[in-house]
């Protein structure tokens, strides 16, 4: 069923006066059902208002739409009615006159008598029969707003937005009116959207409450759902067992946007360069995997060098392990990272002090595999559940799996596969970490029993018939994000220009890489010695061949290497919270309380979207949504700490406040 109401990735660009632009609103995404109370809060200058105005067909978006109905929103029209804070009252003209306004403008084919009939009713809805001939200077603030909410409902809208319009009175007469608009919003089923900065006031009248994050780019940071049975009244909401827990959500969401907002405003000094980059000469770090191809293509096409990188060596470094350890010691300006890498080091991973890291382009997605010794298929393991069997068949032999890192997708994915089949991963089977390139040698060594890796290391064993497949990508979490672009804060900070010109770089290198018509000439890149040095029969599969699992005919699966289709590159804040509900759910780091703001700070995608710009790329976020993954579970981004409550599989989940100082530039 189609929402009432879809706010469809809406960005609002405007242009300043001496050039350059200001993103007030960046990829909202919201849908609102027919009959739903929705209030927009969050601190002045973060785009409520202007959202509204969007709403409202006043403004219009520079990005996206707004669909009322299954039909856009290009203008104004009586179908929207907006109630502003200042009354907007005609001061010539009595209330009745003012309520009449509209009606008569709107309904023009109805009979008189029925549209002061109309009229009249609206006027007695608000409760203002005996000042129906008055004007408004003969009227307190309180009349003032009714007569305004009346008029407005008078139009018989289907969508009233509320600008802050009780924001102007005092708090006896501001209680009395939202009580009175509580009332017949639930009487006649009126869909509300409005903005305020209120707590309490978002409390007693909301059914979900949308919390947008600080401009510039300002976002949807979190949507509370507001449990108190309808109808309501102000004490049975204040005596509600969860009022006092909601309201610090709030309160804790705002304070963290303060806190935001004044990290921002002491930014590290930069380096000034000549050429228009701070930096040219880059040491980058990569692992011997497939989906290291868009740093090769960079280099090998020169794209580095055409977005003025003159220098750039890439470093084939032995595990994830030398990787983090060579943003940790400056050695390294950026790397190709584990998805999880940058949020596990931000929280401080193993017990070590947080480091910020960020990132602002999504490498790759796809590509991993769960391989398994060969033995368990001539024992007829074709299934996470015959693996179950398998296990439960040898309570006294411990099962050694390998993956790549405790932050890399290759852990969170296995641990997840086997928690959705009644494995605990770190109870009924033993992990460890080996680097990728040694996978199929400790295999074969009988050192452990299977293992989660990206390409080629699975299809290799499959190839020198050492193990099989017994489950990809898209049996766990389809379109999962691989690889990024990682490199430290105070980096960033200190050289912004050389990181957006290297992101514009690689994700330029991202989109040849998905081209199909240049595959070979990338298979014949990443085969090279300096990048991953294997044999083109076992790095093809899934690559540009149909991908063999070492159990019957090999499949096609489309995008099983996935660089840049389907907004493959933007660093997306809901898969960000997902990997960190992972992280917390097997204890690797904790679970943040002000996850929005260490999103916010890993998650660069302002930085993405201007590279984009610069390819003349539309540079959009995905739409904030649920994740679904194969097994049907959905991870809802709105409530994580309940999702992770409701999971059987996990260790202690631990929820604190995680409080990350800036890195003096080196």
């Amino acid at each position: 069923m189609n929402p009432f109401l879809e706010i469809d990735s809406v960005d609002r660009v405007f242009p300043l006066p001496g050039g350059g632009e200001y993103v007030a609103l960046k990829n909202i995404n919201v849908d609102i059902k027919a009959g739903e109370f929705i209030t927009l809060l969050g601190h002045s200058g973060c785009g409520k208002s202007t959202l509204l105005n969007i709403v409202a067909g006043l403004d219009r978006p520079t990005n996206g739409g707004i669909v009322l109905e299954g039909r856009e929103v290009r203008k104004p029209g009586p179908d929207r009615m907006v109630v502003f804070q200042n009354y907007s009252l005609l001061p010539w003209l009595t209330v009745r006159e003012n309520v009449a306004l509209g009606v008569d403008e709107v309904m023009q084919n109805l009979p008189p008598a029925e549209r002061r009939q109309i009229i009249d009713d609206h006027i007695r809805m608000v409760r203002l029969q005996p000042a129906a001939d008055k004007k408004p200077d003969e009227l307190s603030g309180g009349m003032k707003q009714r007569v305004a909410i009346a008029r407005a409902l008078a139009l018989r809208p289907k969508l009233l937005l509320l600008d802050e319009p009780f924001g102007a009175l005092d708090a006896l007469t501001r209680g009395g009116l939202q009580e009175q608009l509580m009332q017949i919003c639930q009487e006649y089923k009126v869909t509300c959207v409005m903005v305020t900065h209120d707590a309490d006031e978002a409390l007693l009248l909301s059914d979900r409450i949308v919390m947008l994050t600080n401009g510039p780019a300002a976002h949807v940071g979190q949507i509370l759902e507001v449990p108190f049975p309808r109808p309501r009244s102000r004490m049975d909401v204040v005596n509600h067992p969860r009022y006092y827990a909601l309201r610090g959500e709030i309160v804790y969401f705002l304070e963290q946007q303060k806190k935001a907002k004044k990290r921002k405003a002491a930014k590290a000094p930069q380096v000034v360069s000549a050429n228009g980059l701070e930096k040219v000469n880059l040491d980058i770090g990569f692992i011997p995997l497939t989906d290291c191809a868009p740093l090769a293509v960079a280099q090998e096409k020169g794209i580095f060098a055409k977005h003025g990188l003159t220098q750039v060596n890439l470093n084939r470094e032995p595990s994830w392990k030398a990787i983090a350890q060579g943003l940790t010691e400056n050695r390294l300006d950026a790397v190709q990272a584990v998805a999880g890498m940058p949020l596990a080091m931000t929280l401080g991973i193993g017990g070590k002090a947080p480091l910020p890291v960020v990132t602002a382009l999504t490498l790759s997605r796809n590509g991993n595999a769960i391989t398994l010794s060969r033995q368990f298929y001539d024992e007829g393991v074709r299934s996470l559940a015959d693996f179950k069997a398998a296990i439960d068949r040898t309570p006294d032999t411990v099962h050694t799996l390998g993956m790549v890192h405790p932050s890399s997708m290759h852990n969170l994915m296995l641990r997840y596969w086997l928690a959705s089949g009644g494995i605990d991963p770190d109870r009924d089977v033993n992990l460890v970490v080996i680097p990728p390139p040694q996978m199929v040698a400790n295999l074969k060594a009988g050192n452990i029993d299977g293992y989660c890796v990206g390409e080629p290391w699975n299809s290799r064993a499959v190839y020198e018939k050492t193990g099989f497949v017994v489950a990809c990508d898209r049996d766990i979490y389809p379109n999962h994000p691989e690889k990024v672009l990682a490199v430290r804060e105070d980096w960033a900070e200190k050289y912004p220009q050389t990181h957006l010109a290297l992101v514009t770089a690689l994700l330029e290198a991202c989109e040849f890489c998905d081209d199909l018509r240049n595959r070979e000439e990338v298979l014949d890149i990443i085969c090279r010695p300096q990048y991953v040095g294997s044999d083109p029969a076992y790095t093809r599969p899934g690559f540009i061949d149909p991908y063999d699992r070492g159990m019957g005919e090999p499949e096609m699966m489309p995008n099983y290497n996935k660089f840049f289709v389907s907004q493959t590159n933007c660093p997306s804040r809901v898969e960000a919270l997902w990997m960190i509900a992972q992280l917390a759910r097997w204890g690797i780091t904790v679970f943040p309380r002000n996850w929005v703001s260490i999103i916010d700070r890993v998650r660069r995608v302002d930085v993405y979207s201007e590279a984009a710009r610069n390819l003349d790329l539309p540079g959009l976020e995905p739409g904030r949504r649920p994740i679904q993954l194969a097994d049907g579970t959905v991870f809802n981004p709105d409530d994580p700490i309940q999702y992770l409550h409701d999971l059987a599989i996990k260790r202690e989940i631990i929820v604190e406040e995680v409080e990350i100082d800036a890195v003096s530039p080196a």
